[in-house]
Formats: C-alpha cells, structure tokens, sequence
C-alpha cells in the first residue's frame, strides 16, 4: 500500500554515455535537492538503463542523498519507463533506502515508489511514496 509522500526533489541530468549497442544501453547521472522524509537535502545519482525490443526502457541505479549538516542516505532502485517528446523519460519504480542516521531513521531499510520525470531540456522531478 502506497503511504505518505516522503520526498520531491528536482534536479539536473549531468553526464549520459552508451555503454553498450548491443543491447543499447545508456549510463546517466543527475544531482537533485529538494526534501526527503521532511529534510533538505541534495542528491547524486546515476542509473543505467536498458532500450527494450519493444522500445520501453528498464533501469536500475544508486545514490547518495546527504542533509545540510552532513547525515546521509544512501539508495538503490528498479524501475521501467518510456521516452516521451523531445528527448524526455518517465520512468516508474521503487527505491530502497539505508541510513545510520539518527535523524533520519525512518529511512532505513524503507521502500519508497517512484516517478522520475526528465525533460527534453534535461531538468529532473522526482516524487517518492513510501511502501507500506
């Protein structure tokens, strides 16, 4: 069951590099910031992600999401998604999330639901769901 939304950041594609043809395949990486589980923060990440025969894309990735006073958490995450005009990606999926921090302990070992949102102009929305 989806539960409260635990984080909107937005952000910035950074870097895209082919890492393969066969399938094709294409490394991205993109900072963000905005709040997470009703902090501020700033993220990095990066996914890779896999052009389907049938044109849809799956991805998978990781990052590191830190506080203004340096408390971290860290992620991984799946998800499926499909190009859309222009150049711009939606993509769908869930986040795992790890902490040691006090602060921050909801987070550990939380699930959340995604939606990831990249425009043509490479500017980034993402919005998390906790999994209950």
């Amino acid at each position: 069951m989806l539960g409260d939304k635990i984080g909107e950041v937005k952000g910035r594609r950074l870097v895209r590099r082919v890492v393969s043809v066969d399938p094709p395949t294409a490394e991205v990486t993109f900072e963000d910031s905005g709040k997470m589980f009703g902090v501020a923060t700033t993220g990095i990440g990066s996914y890779t992600s896999i052009i389907q025969p049938d044109g849809t894309l799956h991805g998978s990735g990781q990052g590191l999401i830190t506080t203004t006073d340096g408390e971290g958490i860290t992620w991984t995450g799946t998800g499926n998604g499909h190009f859309g005009p222009g150049g711009s990606v939606s993509y769908r999926g869930m986040l795992f999330f790890r902490t040691t921090s006090k602060k921050l302990a909801r987070a550990h070992n939380a699930c959340g639901a995604f939606e990831y949102e990249v425009a043509a102009d490479g500017s980034t929305v993402s919005k998390v769901w906790e999994w209950k």
